[in-house]
């Protein structure tokens, strides 16, 4: 304890100490300054003016940092006794809706079906049953080879065979009869067999000649001729100069149209979003436009998510399928693709310009039932064409739209002639879409990380 009062009677001391210290210095700093203050009784207006005049930049260089300070103070911290008249705004009414999580992305047609006719056998086209575009069903005769040897090799095989049966008939009977032996008749029953199998090999091969269609499609571009040579197993294409015509390749291609198909790719964080919405057993939306003047939305449905990501693009190969009644899409263009990943329940959705941006972070006014404006810190969640879903309000609240440049924390405000209504619960289903073509996700709602799409 000793150690404590000794150290507590020296800072006593110490404080009685800077106590005359300071004393002697104010004194000091009074007899400096009080002939200065003397010299102010001695100004006039002379003094004053060639003071101004021989120190006049500096004076306006100060009065430029004051006034650039004052600026900054009034916008960082604007002071509500400041606000002048009242505020025309536009407001809306913030209420709970479900905002469905749509995800973009560019995709490619592909057809549901695409088989390349090429011959079995190598002989020559003797008919031609369809033409350019036509549309075939599934069996449909396509083209005829010429089929004279392998018919006339039929004809002979299942003469064989009806007479080897003929033969094992008659040897049934002997065998009753104790004409013959049983080996006799097994012989003669494996020769009737093998004759019959022979016969089948042969009008297997004489069916090589009648190429049918394997699909229902439309066809393409036929590639041969009447009297064209086809070899077996060959890449068809066909060349044609002043001198001859020569094929080497598909005959012709059936594509099936309707339903088709549309292949895409979505990010590799979205996955969750997909593969969750897909255990719930309903089958996930799109909607398909094709070509930047196309007006027309194809709406289809998800067949199938990839089972591996491509760590080139860190993403995922996606195909979905739309009807096609109309025969407007063909394979191989490019498509805008809209999917509805999952929907935001409950979310509390305002048009993306209510939302202001400072260095402070993101805001929106609200105003409270005397019309002054409180300026609410918010988090976006999501975002798409120029709708956006937010935190940090509550359902009920009135938002301002329009005017909110001029609006100071509590300002007074009117309320426009045009302000926007509230939404129905009709457009609750439908995301707002004044705005961009392709916005992606702010950040991620609490179980996913849209981007928009970065189905967006």
């Amino acid at each position: 304890m000793s150690k404590i009062e000794s150290s507590l009677d020296q800072l006593v001391a110490k404080l009685g100490q800077l106590k005359n210290v300071a004393k002697i210095r104010l004194c000091a700093l009074w007899q400096k300054a009080s002939p200065q203050l003397s010299k102010l009784k001695q100004l006039n207006i002379a003094t004053i003016k060639a003071f101004v005049v021989k120190f006049k930049w500096r004076i306006l260089l100060v009065l430029i940092v004051l006034y650039s300070l004052s600026k900054a103070y009034d916008y960082f911290f604007p002071q509500p006794d400041k606000s002048g008249g009242p505020v025309t705004v536009s407001t809306v009414i913030v209420e709970k809706k479900d905002v469905p999580l749509i995800i973009e992305a560019t995709g490619t047609i592909v057809s549901n079906s695409i088989v390349d006719i090429r011959p079995m056998v190598t002989n020559t086209v003797a008919k031609i049953n369809i033409k350019d575009g036509q549309e075939v069903k599934a069996g449909d005769l396509l083209f005829t080879l010429d089929d004279r040897n392998d018919k006339a090799n039929y004809e002979k095989l299942k003469a064989l065979a009806d007479d080897a049966q003929k033969q094992y008939l008659r040897a049934k009977e002997l065998v009753t009869k104790n004409f013959i032996s049983k080996a006799g008749l097994e012989t003669s029953l494996a020769n009737a067999k093998s004759a019959q199998a022979a016969a089948k090999a042969a009008e297997v091969q004489l069916s090589f000649d009648y190429i049918r269609s394997p699909i229902d499609g439309r066809a393409g571009i036929v590639n041969v001729f009447p009297g064209s040579l086809v070899q077996a197993s060959n890449v068809v294409t066909t060349a044609t100069s002043s001198t001859a015509t020569s094929s080497v390749g598909s005959m012709v291609t059936i594509t099936q149209l309707n339903p088709i198909n549309v292949q895409f790719v979505i990010p590799e964080k979205d996955i969750p979003t997909l593969l969750e919405n897909q255990l719930d057993g309903e089958p996930l939306k799109v909607k398909v436009t094709v070509g930047d003047s196309s007006k027309k939305t194809y709406e289809g449905t998800v067949l199938v998510v990839d089972n591996q990501v491509d760590p080139s693009i860190a993403a995922v190969r996606v195909k979905a399928q739309i009807p096609n009644d109309a025969m407007t899409l063909l394979p191989g263009q490019f498509a805008g693709v809209s999917l509805v990943a999952s929907d935001l329940k409950d979310a509390l959705s305002v048009p993306s310009q209510a939302v202001v941006i400072n260095p402070r972070g993101k805001f929106v006014f609200t105003l409270d039932k005397d019309g002054k404006a409180s300026m609410v810190p918010i988090k976006v969640v999501y975002e798409y064409q120029g709708s956006s879903v937010i935190t940090g309000i509550q359902a009920g609240d009135k938002v301002v739209v329009e005017g909110k440049q001029n609006l100071r924390p509590g300002g007074k405000t009117r309320e426009a002639k045009s302000s926007t209504k509230p939404e129905s619960k009709s457009e609750a289903s439908t995301p707002v879409t004044p705005a961009t073509p392709a916005l992606t996700p702010a950040s991620a709602p609490p179980s996913a990380n849209p981007s928009a799409a970065d189905k967006k």
